[in-house]
C-alpha cells in the first residue's frame, strides 16, 4: 500500500545542547523500517521530473522502488551506476532546490525525502555490503586529474570504469577537496569520504598527495609525460575579505584556514597539535553554508558566544534552512542587517571588538535582491576575540598563470564550453568551482561526470 502521508518520515538528531558540544553526526540515518515507509510515499511518476532535478541523473523512482520492498542492494547499484559518491551527496546535496522541488507530492504536502533515502542506501551498503570494486580492463590511455575534490573525484571515477589509466594530483596531504577540509565532521564524517576514495583506487587510480599543480608539474608538463587529457578540479581555495581595518590582526581568519585547521588538520581532538585559539567569543561574518560550518565549529571548539553577522536579512541568506535552523537550535547569535565597519586590536596586536552598523534593505533591483544600505548612525560594538570571515572564494591564479592559452571569465574562473567542459586549450578540460567559483558538491560532481563523458569521445576520437 502506498505511503500517502503528508509529511516525511522525520530523522532523529542529536539534541542541540548536546551536538554544539561534540563533533559526531548532527543527523541520523533512516532505520530500515523507515526507509521502507519513506520509499512508499514516492508516486513513481511516468515523467519522473525528480530526475531532471538531479545534477548526476540518478534513476531516482528506481532506487526508491527497491527500497520500498526492502531491496537495498539493488537500490545501491541503481543510485552507484550514475552517483560515484552517494553517501556524501546523501549528506550534503541541497536536494531541496533540485530533485525534491520538483518531485509531485511536494505540491500538497512535503516532497519525498529522497536524499535521506540516497544516504540511508548508501550508508546501509557500507555497512552490509561495501565491497570494492573490481578493476576495468585498461585501454592503454593515460589521463590528469587536477584536484580530488567533488569534481576531480567523480571525473576519475568515470574514467577508470571506461580503462583510462587515471592519475589524480592533489595539492594537500589527503584526498577529498573541500569535503575533508571544507564541510565539518558533524555534517560529513571524514571515514565515509575515505571509504569513497578506497573504491576509486580499487578502480586503479593512482593518487599522488602534495603535489601542487602550476608549482610542482605544469599542465604543459603533464600532457609532455604522456597524459593524453587533462581534467582541472582545482577547486575555488582563494578566500575573500572586506578590505576593512583590522583583518590583519591576529585572531582574524578566513573561513577557509580557520575550517582546514579544524576539519583536516583535528584542532577539535586533544591528540592533534594544531594551533587554532580557543576563543571566548566569535563573530562570523557571512550567510552561506560555509559562514554556518564556521559559527558552529567555533561553538563547538567552546566559544561562549557566536555571532552571525549578515547585512541581509535571513530571506535573502543563502545557506541551506536546515542548516540556519540548526545553528539558531545551537544558540548561535544571528545578528541580521548587520555589517562590520572595522576590527579592532588590543596593545598584542590581537582582535578584540569589531565595529558594525546597521543595514536597510532597499528596493528590489532587475535581478529582484535587495542591496543593503548603511543606516546613518547606527554603529556599534561587539567584544570578540576572533573574527571569521566567510565571504565566498575564488580560484587560485597559480594554474591559469602557469598555463598559455588558458581562458578565464574577469573572476578568475576558467572559461568552458558547458555542454563538454573543455577549455580553451584542446586536451584540457575543467568543472567545479574552478569553473563556477564556490558552488556545491553536487554541481560539482555533475561537471565532474560531463567533463568525463566529453573527454572519453575526444579521446576515441583521436583514435579513430
Amino acid at each position: 500500500m502506498p505511503n500517502m502521508s503528508l509529511t516525511k518520515v522525520p530523522a532523529e538528531e542529536q539534541e542541540p545542547l548536546v551536538r554544539n558540544q561534540n563533533f559526531l553526526e548532527v543527523t541520523m540515518s533512516y532505520t530500515p523500517d523507515q526507509a521502507v515507509e519513506e520509499a512508499r510515499r514516492c508516486l513513481s511518476c511516468k515523467n519522473k521530473p525528480c530526475v531532471a532535478g538531479c545534477p548526476v541523473n540518478v534513476r531516482i523512482p528506481e532506487f526508491i522502488a527497491k527500497v520500498a520492498v526492502g531491496d537495498f542492494k539493488a537500490a545501491y547499484e541503481i543510485i552507484s551506476d550514475t552517483n560515484a559518491l552517494p553517501c556524501v551527496s546523501g549528506r550534503v546535496c541541497p536536494q531541496e532546490n533540485q530533485c525534491e522541488e520538483r518531485c509531485v507530492r511536494g505540491i500538497k504536502g512535503e516532497a519525498v525525502a529522497i536524499g535521506r533515502l540516497e544516504r540511508f542506501v548508501a550508508d546501509w551498503y557500507l555497512k552490509h555490503g561495501n565491497a570494492l570494486p573490481e578493476k576495468p580492463q585498461p585501454n592503454g590511455v593515460k589521463v590528469a586529474v587536477v584536484g580530488s575534490g567533488p569534481a576531480g573525484l567523480t571525473c576519475a571515477s568515470d574514467l577508470a570504469k571506461r580503462g583510462y589509466a587515471v592519475t589524480v594530483f592533489e595539492a594537500f596531504h589527503t584526498a577529498g577537496g573541500v569535503l575533508v577540509y571544507g564541510i565539518p565532521e558533524f555534517r560529513l564524517p571524514k571515514a565515509i569520504v575515505q571509504s569513497e576514495v578506497d573504491k576509486l583506487k580499487a578502480l586503479g587510480v593512482d593518487l599522488r598527495l602534495d603535489v601542487v599543480v602550476g608549482r610542482t608539474i605544469t599542465i604543459d608538463e603533464l600532457i609532455e609525460n604522456g597524459y593524453e587529457a587533462v581534467f582541472i578540479g582545482s577547486g575555488a581555495g582563494l578566500p575573500m575579505f572586506m578590505g576593512i581595518e583590522g583583518e590583519n590582526l591576529a585572531g582574524v581568519y578566513s573561513a577557509n584556514e580557520y575550517l582546514t585547521r579544524v576539519n583536516l588538520m583535528k584542532a577539535y581532538r586533544n591528540d592533534h597539535d594544531t594551533p587554532l585559539r580557543h576563543s571566548r567569543a566569535v563573530a562570523v561574518v557571512g550567510g552561506g553554508n560555509v559562514a554556518m560550518d564556521a559559527a558552529r565549529c567555533a561553538k563547538r571548539m567552546g566559544a561562549e558566544k557566536v555571532y552571525l553577522l549578515y547585512r541581509r536579512d535571513e530571506e535573502e541568506m543563502p545557506a541551506r534552512r536546515e542548516e540556519v535552523n540548526h545553528a539558531k537550535e545551537e544558540e548561535i547569535d544571528f545578528r541580521l542587517l548587520t555589517n562590520p565597519v572595522r576590527i579592532l586590536g588590543n596593545e598584542k596586536g590581537q582582535a578584540c571588538q569589531i565595529e558594525c552598523m546597521r543595514m536597510r534593505l532597499q528596493a528590489p533591483d532587475e535581478s529582484g535582491r535587495r542591496s543593503p544600505k548603511a543606516v546613518p548612525g547606527s554603529n556599534f560594538f561587539l567584544n570578540v576575540d576572533t573574527v571569521i570571515m566567510a565571504l565566498g572564494t575564488s580560484p587560485n591564479p597559480l594554474i591559469r598563470s602557469t598555463t598559455p592559452g588558458l581562458e578565464t571569465n574577469r573572476k578568475g574562473c576558467l572559461v568552458v564550453d558547458e555542454d563538454t567542459m573543455r577549455t580553451t586549450r584542446e586536451g584540457v578540460y575543467a568543472g567545479g568551482d574552478a569553473v563556477t567559483g564556490a558552488a556545491t558538491v553536487i554541481l560539482a560532481m555533475g561537471a565532474g561526470k560531463k567533463a568525463a563523458q566529453a573527454m572519453d569521445e575526444y579521446l576515441r576520437g583521436k583514435r579513430a
